[in-house]
């Protein structure tokens, strides 16, 4: 499987089913609701639902550019800056939904293998800290992108159900409805 194939469709389903979420807790909610929803916290030192919508696309888009080898683009540092100050600035649930979908359009716009690089490719990785990542792509890709990505989509989960949005396991595996065998399909 190439990397093209392993993180665009990953990066794409875990997206729109973020989406749907958030679509899920607006119709659950008056709008009044929606800033108290987007600065929620899982515990008081991690961050926020807005900066975890955030940080997920931030994930997918990172990766998008580092493995093309190429200059990641501003939109990236304005997402990070979003991200950082949602504790005061948490934007709307519009905000949030905006940004997944530009991170899908920029996914759905790269040709079927714009990702696939020699996965023994060397990639270095500076973290926020200082620290560095040394990695080959398919590290990269493996053992921190798609890691970080799925930490943020479930605490964005996570934070939706304890502020007692209605979701379930249906809500997070909807990509995999097409594949049900009908027959299998329990009888109500």
């Amino acid at each position: 499987m190439s990397l093209t194939q392993l993180l665009v469709p990953t990066y794409t389903q875990m997206l729109g089913a973020l989406s749907n979420w958030l679509t899920n807790a607006q119709a659950q909610m008056p709008e009044a609701n929606a800033h108290a929803l987007l600065s929620a916290r899982l515990a008081p030192d991690m961050y926020p639902l807005s900066t975890q919508v955030r940080v997920s696309c931030v994930q997918a888009q990172e990766a998008v550019y580092r493995l093309q080898d190429k200059a990641l683009p501003p939109t990236i540092t304005i997402l990070l800056d979003e991200g950082r100050n949602a504790g005061e600035q948490p934007g709307s649930l519009a905000d949030a939904q905006a940004r997944i979908d530009e991170t899908i359009a920029l996914l759905d716009d790269l040709s079927h293998d714009a990702l696939d690089v020699d996965a023994e490719k060397p990639l270095v990785h500076e973290l926020p800290n200082g620290m560095v990542l040394d990695l080959t792509a398919e590290q990269y890709a493996r053992d921190w992108t798609l890691a970080q990505f799925y930490f943020h989509i479930m605490t964005a989960y996570s934070i939706l159900r304890s502020e007692k949005v209605e979701l379930g396991k249906a809500d997070y595996v909807a990509h995999l409805f097409p594949y049900i065998c009908p027959e299998t399909i329990p009888k109500a």
